[in-house]
């Protein structure tokens, strides 16, 4: 009856992770007040589990802002700028490097394999020294010892730490980081060791890299890796947890091949192929299958039937005694707990599970396959699944239609780009080096207050609409006074980029508490698509038309693409995803015709998580940028020529779509640049020809830092040496939501006045 979870979430049922976080950091509260919030989460987390009947329980799964940071303080590789001086790394040193400091900006953020959840970038050299700099992972281990639950201590992987890494800035960007290998291996010798020591007997160690299409140098390294940990650190049960994705035969074959490995955790939700390569090549003696057949990245129930059936069927394969149920991956980027909705109906509820649902769900499997069945509570799996199947909620004929007629053609704008922008420019008179912002801008507690009382029918429409009204007049003024290009209305309506569009789009549902850990205490609430979508009214207009009434300058028309809402929403599973992405841009395209026809001229179409949805095998690549580039491309194909059409797009590394995002045919693209030290630059300087307006950010918006008028200037220079004056944009890396209008109005002083400053060099040097 052996169940196991890879992780859970963090931030707790209601934020209060994330609420503890932000009082911390603005000096509201003491180091101790957070540390006394983190230990009540995890210690109420271990005990659910262990009530429910989890076998194997996971600590060290908590982290104060990303597991991957918490292994770059584990190993003590800070880098130099953040002038640590050795010791216990305490919350000053790694929260400077998760946010930046007065003197220095923060580490590289991206996002954590094709999820929504951003990891930060270990910085790595041949300088880099690794050391034992925090006793994490031992403490939470010993504070479960404490309440009597016996836990299995999760790190990130050797392996997958390094080849999660970069070269740091200085280093040659052809720089191996796993040649550290060597170096590294000592220290996660001596932090299992003393996991040992301590008494545990299991160890997990996630290595999701082994997913991606690897060199034959790699196993090589990789074997390495756990022969020495054999060798080292003998007595305890290594656990190898890979996930979201296929495993590659080489890689389960390398696996099974390990002797120090006993335990292999596989996907066999999102790993379609993997059943099969496991039936066929088996599992030797004293190792065990950890089966993930709980979706970890989704919130619709399993299908407990046929769960039980695949993996009866291992079991008939494998032996009884060698398969362990699990989550497919770590329960962090799914909601917490289904018991805190109340305003969803009995009937869709049924559909659902949560992190809490899902580590009964595990439970259940685990009794099931061995003879103890709770038969009532599969009955009524069972009729979930097949209400869900059956109903008219779920299916509109019409929805279905059109969006199958769609697949006939290409859906492009008939004008090339270049004369595109011509007509555009003829329309606009944009200086050079146009200024703009990428949508958002901050979120006060009074704004929050505002629409929080609207929603709960404490004011009236009529206020809410003079509050907001009030609001986009300050941030259309505040655009006057700092001289900006073309503006934005600063979306004050809204709550988040996906769900304010999703309450107002047919076949989606909300959560009140489904939050999702993005990064750091930032947390989405990501809605559900549970039936076929259209779009019933205009969702924008009204605001949009209202904004440009107050200003002669251009104002943006602010929509989220169809492929950031279908990757940033817990999608349907009944259908292929590109399916339900074309009727979410045939939503978006009658959006886009009703802005142009009020009068707006520039309408940015964010395609943040274009990158997100990429399948990490190259393999399968191709057919997604297939559909989810064409989709985008359907929002825009019936406008004017004249109609500047934007997107946007952020942390993900972007130089290998780089033709596909060029195939898109925005007008104009702002992209993530400042923070990644500028790799998006590097693809134009390798040849790649770009010739619509391109604004690579100039400025970190995710951390409280405000950059220097000379500091932008030297970006934009830089982004001159390789990009054409005529298409360059200056802008911020990303939306201003989560800051202060304390930092966002220097920071937009000094971009402003660092495009001038470039703009009389270039004119002085003619």
């Amino acid at each position: 009856m052996a169940s196991h979870v890879v992780g859970y979430p963090r931030m707790g049922p209601k934020r209060e992770l994330k609420f503890a976080l932000e009082s911390f950091w603005d000096k509201k509260s003491s180091a101790s007040d957070l540390e006394k919030v983190a230990k009540d989460l995890r210690c109420s987390i271990w005990k659910q589990m262990s009530n429910a009947g989890i076998s194997y329980i996971p600590s060290n799964t908590f982290s104060y802002y990303d597991q991957v940071l918490d292994t770059t303080a584990l190993v003590g590789a800070v880098p130099p700028r953040y002038e640590w001086t050795g010791g216990e790394i305490g919350f000053d040193v790694y929260f400077s490097m998760a946010r930046g400091n007065t003197k220095s900006p923060a580490m590289e953020m991206t996002k954590w394999f094709d999820t929504n959840y951003h990891y930060i970038v270990p910085e790595l050299g041949p300088e880099t020294k690794f050391i034992l700099s925090s006793h994490k992972a031992i403490e939470e281990y010993k504070e479960a010892k404490e309440l009597g639950i016996e836990t299995v201590p999760v790190l990130v992987g050797p392996f997958s730490y390094l080849r999660l890494a970069k070269p740091a800035k200085g280093v040659e960007l052809t720089y191996n980081c796993l040649s550290l290998i060597d170096s590294l291996l000592p220290v996660y010798k001596e932090v299992v060791s003393k996991l040992k020591a301590e008494g545990a007997s299991w160890i997990q160690l996630d290595e999701p890299t082994l997913v991606l299409d690897l060199e034959p140098h790699h196993y090589e390294v990789f074997k390495k890796v756990y022969e020495y940990l054999g060798a080292e650190v003998g007595g305890i049960k290594i656990l190898v947890e890979t996930y979201f994705a296929d495993i590659p035969s080489e890689a389960y074959k390398t696996l099974v091949g390990l002797k120090s490995i006993s335990g292999i955790g596989v996907d066999l939700v999102r790993g379609k192929k993997t059943l099969d390569l496991v039936k066929e090549v088996g599992l030797p003696d004293g190792k065990v299958l950890f089966a993930g057949v709980v979706d970890g990245r989704n919130i619709w129930a399993n299908d407990l039937a046929d769960s039980l059936t695949l993996l009866k069927d291992l079991c008939s394969k494998l032996g009884d005694d060698k398969v362990v149920v699990s989550t497919s991956c770590s329960l962090l980027h799914t909601a917490v707990d289904l018991k805190n909705e109340t305003k969803i109906d009995e009937e869709l509820k049924s559909w659902l599970a949560f992190a809490a649902q899902k580590v009964v769900e595990v439970v259940a499997l685990a009794k099931a396959l061995h003879g103890n069945k709770d038969e009532a509570y599969f009955t009524q799996n069972a009729g979930a699944q097949a209400s869900r199947r059956s109903s008219p909620r779920v299916h509109n004929p019409i929805v279905q239609k059109l969006a199958s007629e769609i697949k006939n053609s290409e859906h492009r704008r008939v004008t090339p780009v270049m004369n595109r922008l011509e007509e555009q420019q003829k329309h606009l008179n944009l200086p050079i080096l146009p200024t703009t912002s990428i949508g958002s801008f901050p979120q006060t507690l009074e704004l929050r207050r505002v629409r929080r009382e609207f929603k709960g029918n404490k004011i009236s429409e009529e206020a809410y609409i003079k509050a907001i009204q009030a609001e986009i007049g300050k941030v259309v003024k505040l655009q006057e006074e700092l001289d900006i290009d073309v503006f934005v209305h600063g979306e004050p309506e809204r709550n988040d980029m996906v769900e304010y569009f999703g309450e107002q789009l047919k076949g989606f549902v909300f959560t009140e508490n489904g939050w999702v850990q993005s990064y750091g205490s930032r947390c989405v609430k990501p809605p559900i698509i549970y039936g076929d979508v259209n779009r019933p009214a205009a969702m924008t207009v009204f605001w949009s038309k209202y904004a440009q009434s107050l200003t002669k300058r251009p104002m943006k028309g602010m929509l989220t693409g169809p492929v950031t809402i279908l990757n940033w929403s817990f999608v349907r599973n009944d259908q292929p995803r590109s399916e339900t992405c074309y009727q979410i841009a045939l939503a978006i395209k009658d959006e886009v015709e009703d802005l142009e026809a009020a009068g707006i001229h520039v309408i940015q179409i964010d395609e943040a998580a274009l990158r997100e949805g990429l399948p990490l095998r190259k393999s399968e690549q191709a057919d997604y940028l297939i559909w989810a580039v064409h989709s985008f491309r359907i929002t825009n194909c019936g406008v004017k020529d004249t109609t500047q059409i934007h997107t946007h797009m952020c942390y993900s590394h972007f130089n290998d779509i780089i033709h596909s995002i060029i195939d898109m045919d925005a007008d104009v693209i702002t992209i993530e640049n400042s923070r990644s030290d500028e790799k998006l630059l590097r693809v134009f300087r390798e040849g790649v020809k770009y010739g619509a307006g391109i604004g690579p950010g100039v400025y970190d918006i995710h951390s409280p830092r405000i950059p220097g008028t000379e500091e932008i200037a030297d970006r934009i220079r830089k982004m001159l040496d390789v990009l054409e004056l005529k298409v360059l944009w200056v802008n911020p890396d990303c939306g201003l939501k989560t800051r202060k209008y304390a930092e966002v109005k220097p920071a937009l002083i000094n971009m402003v006045e660092a495009a001038k400053k470039i703009r009389a060099e270039l004119a002085s040097a003619k």
